[in-house]
C-alpha cells in the first residue's frame, strides 16, 4: 500500500496536480539567469545571492551545515554532491540512496513544519511543484530564521542541469555540481552516438499507470525527451504532457515496444499488458516486446535520469545497447 501511495504522489507531482496546474500545459521555461549568484560572488564563497524558482532573491550568508530536503529529486542531487552528512531531514517518500532511509522524516504531501524547525536546519531545499501548497509553511520556516530555497520543477534535461547547479551553488558545492552536469552530458552524448547507427526507429508506448486508468507521457515530458535521445518515436507524441489514454487508442497506435514503469508496486506488470483483451494484434504484444523500467529512474529529475535513458535504450534496442 505504501508503494502505491508513493506512486500516486509521484504521478500527481509529475502531471502538476499538486502544484495546482493542469498536466497538459507545457512546462514553464526556466532561465539560467534565475540561478546565477551576484557577480561579486566567485566560486563557493559566501555570502551568495540566488534567485530561486519563485523568482525570489535568497541570500545565504554562510555555507549550510544542516539541510532538510522536501522532495526525492533534491535529496538525490544533494547526496550526489557529497552532502549526505549535512542532510538532517528528508521527505517521507525519499528512498535513495540507502542512507536517505536513516534520515529524519519531515512529511510528504503534508509537511511537518514543527519537526523541520526542531531539526534546526540552515537551509531547506523545497520544490516548485508543491510550493504553492506550502506557502504558509514556508513562511513559518522563514520566520524561524531558516532559509528556504525553492528549486525549479525541471521538465527537461537542461532544467535538470539547472537544478543541480542551483543546489550546488547554494550549498558550496559548485565544482561538484559542474562535474555532475558534465558527466551527465557526456553519457547522454555517448548514447546519442550509439543511436546514430539505428536506421529503423521503433515506436514506443510508455504507460506510467496500469489499466483501467492508463496515463502516458506525451510531448513536453522527460520520457519524450528520453525517447528522442535513443532515436525512438513516442507513440503518444501527439498528446501533451502526462495524458490519460483509453485502451482502444493504444491499440490503434500499434507500438513496436511497450514500456511500463509501475512494476515496483504491481506484480507481473508485463504479464498484465500481455493478457489484455483486444491487444493480441498489437506489434509489441505479438513480438513479446513489453518491458518494465523502474519509475524512479525515469521520473526523478536528478543524476539518475541518465540511468533511466540507458534502461530505455536497452529495452527498445537491445541489439545496440548490450553489456
Amino acid at each position: 500500500m505504501k508503494k502505491l501511495i508513493l506512486f500516486v504522489f509521484t504521478l500527481l507531482m509529475s502531471i502538476g496536480l499538486i502544484a495546482g496546474c493542469g498536466g497538459d500545459q507545457p512546462p514553464a521555461d526556466e532561465n539560467t539567469s534565475n540561478q546565477e549568484s551576484s557577480e561579486s560572488n566567485q566560486g563557493d564563497s559566501f555570502p551568495i545571492t540566488i534567485k530561486d524558482a519563485l523568482d525570489e532573491e535568497i541570500v545565504i550568508e554562510e555555507q549550510p551545515e544542516k539541510i532538510v530536503s522536501l522532495i526525492p529529486s533534491n535529496t538525490e542531487i544533494a547526496f550526489d554532491l557529497g552532502l549526505g552528512e549535512n542532510i538532517v531531514g528528508v521527505s517521507d517518500f525519499d528512498n535513495y540512496p540507502e542512507e536517505a532511509n536513516s534520515k529524519e522524516k519531515v512529511g510528504g504531501q503534508e509537511l511537518n513544519i514543527e519537526k523541520i524547525i526542531s531539526l534546526k536546519p540552515d537551509l531547506v531545499l523545497a520544490h516548485a511543484s508543491s510550493a504553492h501548497n506550502s506557502t504558509e509553511g514556508f513562511k513559518q520556516l522563514k520566520d524561524a530564521g531558516i532559509q528556504v530555497l525553492v528549486v525549479n520543477d525541471a521538465q527537461n534535461f537542461e532544467q535538470v542541469y539547472e537544478s543541480i547547479e542551483m543546489i550546488g551553488k547554494s550549498t558550496g558545492k559548485q565544482k561538484e555540481a559542474d562535474q555532475i552536469v558534465s558527466e551527465m552530458k557526456e553519457e547522454i552524448d555517448a548514447i546519442k552516438t550509439k543511436t546514430q547507427e539505428i536506421s529503423e526507429k521503433k515506436s514506443v508506448f510508455i504507460e506510467v499507470s496500469p489499466a483501467p486508468e492508463i496515463y502516458t507521457p506525451g510531448k513536453n515530458t522527460f520520457m519524450n525527451e528520453m525517447l528522442t535521445i535513443i532515436n525512438a518515436e513516442n507513440a503518444a507524441a501527439d498528446l501533451d504532457g502526462w495524458a490519460k489514454i483509453d485502451q482502444e487508442a493504444v491499440v490503434e497506435k500499434n507500438p513496436d515496444v511497450i514500456i511500463t514503469t509501475y512494476g515496483y508496486y504491481t506484480e507481473n506488470a508485463e504479464e498484465q499488458v500481455f493478457s489484455r483483451e483486444g491487444w493480441k494484434d498489437v506489434t509489441a504484444i505479438k513480438e513479446k516486446q513489453v518491458y518494465d523500467v523502474h519509475s524512479d529512474l525515469v521520473t526523478r529529475s536528478g543524476p539518475r535520469l541518465v540511468e533511466g535513458v540507458e534502461e530505455l535504450a536497452k529495452a527498445v534496442y537491445p541489439e545496440t545497447f548490450t553489456e
